[in-house]
């Protein structure tokens, strides 16, 4: 049991470290208008501490318009 409290501690920490990367990008400041910034935001908080090593993630998204 002790293996899995620390491993959900870890990844706790993990994603904290993440959101405060993608907060100090400005990724909260904004609304998410589109699937690319939301994508965006999500993979960086995601990336947690890798952010800091150099790892910038961007996600790319188009969303098909409805036909007329």
């Amino acid at each position: 049991m002790r293996i899995g409290s620390a491993g959900a501690a870890i990844l706790v920490i993990w994603l904290i470290i993440g959101a405060i990367a993608a907060g100090q990008r400005g990724y909260f400041d904004n609304s998410n208008d589109n699937c690319a910034e939301a994508g965006t935001t999500v993979v960086t908080i995601i990336a947690g501490p890798l952010n800091y090593v150099g790892l910038n993630p961007k996600v790319n998204c188009e969303v098909p318009q409805p036909s007329k």
